[in-house]
């Protein structure tokens, strides 16, 4: 305010016939046309969420194939009572004919202050219970592998929508301009493959960058020019991005060429970062052994190394194919792949914790769906849409609760339930975006993440 009770505003309105105000507005206008411009000529930009975030980044961690709820995060003292017995009402449809209820052959114990059960499989990951919120009324649409992979990460049953991680850089850009923003570590392909991390109809530069091989020499093929410095590079690629930016506009725009000069961009850019990035063995051997060896190890730890740089969303799948997908031995197949993994989870989150990172970082682990509390064969579980389990450790969620429950047996969800829509919208949420807002105009629709639905669940917040 000014001497007089007059405020700047007022006085540029009523000095020189409003020609002040006139100015400032055209000020502002400059100043909104050049973060357009700014965000038209580098749409990873880092852009201003709808309210304020309790989270930077994601970290999903993936285990495709349908881990089994009531073996790992949800103990069903019931069905240890009525193993071999029929499961009456309570029995689901399923993708296949299953036998009577089986109980499981993991022994629960209570971990933390907050004393949640966790499986026998799960040890380190139960050591650190008190960060995670575990979700045990999830529930999906269809007990089929590529249904359930495409809802779980493009939030649609069918091909081809945007996956997550392409939403979340469309909404927000990312921090680090030499790096993808969504990047996804898998040895191989999951069962749908590419379709899982496209970008859809969204902008190109919007699509997760996939990451086979973990050795930082050949992550990413050809990334470095060994002809010709860095220099002489830069007046290449400058070039090379006049000469199609006279391509692009002599033809109105287009979205694939766009993609492809900022892909030329990046590409440029990684080559002083990529490397050192996914370089493990620069961490303290200390810290990698940590972790344990293997790939699930190596991405978990690189996962770290990559939000630590800006990195929007990093998917870590746990294999090729549908490794958790045990149809025929429950046992030895979940015991092997607990044991294989149970470390390297643990280590990342408390990793992420000592770095200071775990209170900006949002952990979420789970597959598809879950499993049958019936038996296929003699000792396997079917594919369960019905009810599951996910978890959720960082980024603004409560530490040591459980949310929701399945029926006695395990296999619905039946209180607080929880669709893998709210699940998307409630992620969105923590991220700072409202996912009724975070649209895009494409064949004369409105398209979002979670299509017309999804709540977010408050109550896992703090």
């Amino acid at each position: 305010m000014l001497n007089g009770g007059i405020s700047r505003r007022d006085m540029l309105k009523s000095s020189g016939t409003g020609l002040g105000m006139l100015g400032l507005a055209g000020l502002l206008a400059d100043e909104a046309r050049g973060a357009e411009a700014r965000a038209a000529a580098n749409p990873l930009a880092p852009k201003v969420a709808h309210f304020p975030a309790r989270a930077k980044r994601v970290i999903h961690l993936f285990m495709n194939g349908g881990p089994s709820q009531v073996d790992t995060f949800d103990p069903k003292p019931e069905l240890t009572k009525q193993h071999g017995k029929a499961p009456g009402a309570a029995g689901k449809a399923t993708e296949r004919k299953t036998g009577a209820l089986y109980k499981s052959p993991f022994a629960f114990k209570k971990y933390g202050q907050s004393g949640i059960e966790v499986s026998e499989l799960f040890p380190e990951i139960g050591a650190c219970i008190d960060d995670i919120c575990v979700i045990r009324s999830m529930h999906t649409n269809i007990p089929n592998h590529e249904p359930g992979l495409l809802l779980m990460t493009c939030g649609n049953t069918q091909p081809i929508r945007p996956s997550m991680g392409s939403w979340l850089t469309y909404g927000l850009g990312t921090e680090n301009q030499n790096l993808p923003g969504f990047v996804v570590l898998c040895p191989g392909k999951p069962v749908v493959g590419p379709a899982l991390w496209n970008n859809s109809f969204l902008p190109g530069v919007f699509q997760g960058c996939h990451i086979s091989s973990l050795d930082p020499k050949r992550v990413i093929d050809h990334i470095r020019n060994t002809s010709v410095s860095a220099g002489t590079q830069r007046e290449q690629l400058d070039l090379l991005n006049r000469l199609n930016g006279l391509h692009r506009d002599a033809r109105g725009g287009d979205d694939q060429l766009d993609a492809r000069i900022q892909s030329l961009e990046i590409a440029y850019r990684m080559q002083t970062e990529a490397q050192e990035a996914f370089d493990v063995s620069r961490e303290p051997v200390k810290v990698r052994e940590a972790y344990g060896k293997g790939y699930f190890a190596d991405a978990c730890l690189t996962a770290r190394r990559l939000v630590e740089r800006g990195v929007r969303m990093v998917q870590v799948f746990y294999g090729s194919g549908q490794p958790w997908d045990d149809h025929g031995d429950i046992e030895k197949g979940h015991r092997t792949k607990a044991k294989d993994s149970d470390k390297a989870v643990a280590a990342l989150l408390r990793d992420l914790k000592q770095q200071g990172l775990l209170d900006e970082t949002l952990v979420l682990w789970g597959g598809e769906f879950g499993r049958t509390p019936t038996s296929e064969g003699a000792n396997g579980r079917d594919h369960n849409n019905h009810g599951f389990t996910v978890w959720l450790a960082g980024g603004g969620v409560k530490g040591g609760m459980t949310y929701g429950a399945t029926d006695e047996f395990g296999f619905a969800a039946v209180d607080k339930k929880v669709h893998v829509h709210d699940l998307h919208a409630t992620i969105l949420h923590l991220m700072g975006i409202d996912h009724e807002k975070l649209t895009y105009r494409y064949s004369g629709r409105d398209f979002r993440l979670t299509d017309v639905h999804g709540v977010v669940v408050k109550d896992i917040m703090k």
